[in-house]
């Protein structure tokens, strides 16, 4: 099926959000067209893998919309390159907002869809918005959970004496999600195949972006931290709900939340796929398990939507 891409812009919590709005040919002469919204993983932005699952999701029949989340790539909002949980989960409501404004999308049946944080952050707006009748998550991970281990109290402590100093006037601390490099990371001893696969994915031609560009605001770890994708899961998470992981675990953890996230959803109509053989970044972009994740959501979303 031929797909339409135009660029668009809406409004979140007063910020201009960049997005690329996907849809089937001639989708604007029908006036009931299902709708998902796409999430992009935290480090990335829409041209990347949340754009692929856009494209190939809309050669399905769907009108698809996949944005920057605030703060970063070619949205607005300052401080740059901070990631707020909150906004990025009001994002994905006002994307909602957007959709219902257009006439050929039926408001009763929009979707969301989110890769690694992107899927967390999907799941948790969909507790929230009843607008959202179907969640898929592909490699799920609950970003704050990740980053409370190790020791988050001695980090939070970092962060608290660095807002101090940029509160007197220093400049904002911008640090980065990985290692810029396979030497960096080597050289940092780094041999996790998540850790490999994300400077693979991000850093070289494969799947770099110049508005994924590696750089994190320091003090918006704190909030970071605080946030739990999956809190109130198990009553307020009601809507079908479709995880895809794959089987090959790694240090980012999306097997293991896929399947937390799958025992406590409180949806009836939930279901966990696990693609086996496949790691995180295979279900970013390789050719075989993104199919393979492509053919059951769309079955998912024909279900559900």
């Amino acid at each position: 099926m031929t797909v339409t891409k135009k660029k668009v812009t809406f409004h979140a919590h007063g910020l201009r959000v960049a997005a690329i709005l996907n849809g089937p040919e001639h989708a604007e002469e029908k006036k009931k067209n299902p709708a998902i919204i796409c999430v992009h993983p935290g480090n990335s932005c829409k041209d990347q893998t949340a754009g692929i699952y856009a494209g190939k999701l809309a050669e399905l029949g769907y009108v698809t919309i996949v944005f920057d989340a605030s703060y970063q790539g070619e949205s607005e909002g300052e401080p740059r390159y901070a990631e707020y949980p909150a906004a990025r989960v009001e994002d994905i409501r006002c994307a909602v907002d957007y959709l219902t404004t257009l006439d050929y999308v039926d408001e009763n049946r929009i979707g969301v869809f989110g890769v690694c944080a992107g899927g967390g952050y999907a799941v948790n707006a969909a507790m929230t918005d009843r607008r959202i009748k179907a969640v898929g998550a592909v490699v799920v991970v609950n970003i704050g959970r990740g980053y409370r281990e190790g020791d988050p109290i001695k980090v939070l402590e970092e962060v608290a004496k660095q807002r101090t100093s940029e509160a007197r006037g220093t400049e904002p601390m911008v640090t980065q999600w990985i290692p810029n490099s396979h030497a960096e990371r080597e050289e940092a001893g780094m041999t996790d195949i998540d850790l490999v696969g994300a400077v693979d994915y991000y850093r070289t031609p494969r799947g770099q972006s110049p508005n994924s560009p590696n750089k994190l605001k320091f003090t918006s770890i704190d909030s970071i931290i605080a946030f739990d994708a999956f809190h109130l899961a198990e009553s307020l998470l009601t809507q079908p709900l479709q995880i895809i992981v794959g089987g090959v675990q790694g240090t980012f953890g999306s097997y293991k939340d896929g399947h937390e996230l799958y025992n406590r959803a409180a949806s009836e109509k939930k279901d966990l796929f696990v693609i086996e053989g496949a790691n995180h970044y295979d279900l970013y972009d390789s050719p075989e398990p993104v199919s393979k994740a492509v053919e059951k959501l769309g079955a998912f979303y024909q279900g559900n939507l």
